[in-house]
């Protein structure tokens, strides 16, 4: 079992799911209903865990596995690191 780096924020719950063979894709479930689909939830790719070298990545989309992530730089509602200026960073 995988042990997720953040707890799910209010209204969200993660789900797992097997990707390839070292691989589980961690899902973000959004349990608000939303009209666009009939009123059904939604769900985004948080991120990516390989099991075999116990490393996170970052998602290119729900079927890319992107770069290895530190979880400092992560956020509870996706492993997609933030690339900010120089200027931002000093205000973080």
């Amino acid at each position: 079992m995988i042990e997720l780096p953040h707890v799910a924020p209010e209204g969200f719950s993660y789900e797992t799911e097997s990707f390839k063979r070292n691989v589980v894709a961690i899902w973000i479930h959004n349990h608000y209903r939303f009209s666009y689909n009939n009123g059904g939830t939604a769900r985004s790719i948080w991120g990516f865990y390989n099991q075999k070298t116990k490393q996170f990545h970052s998602p290119i989309n729900s079927k890319t596995i992107g770069d290895v992530v530190d979880l400092d730089q992560t956020t509870p509602y996706s492993a997609m690191v933030l690339k900010r200026t120089p200027l931002e960073s000093a205000f973080v």
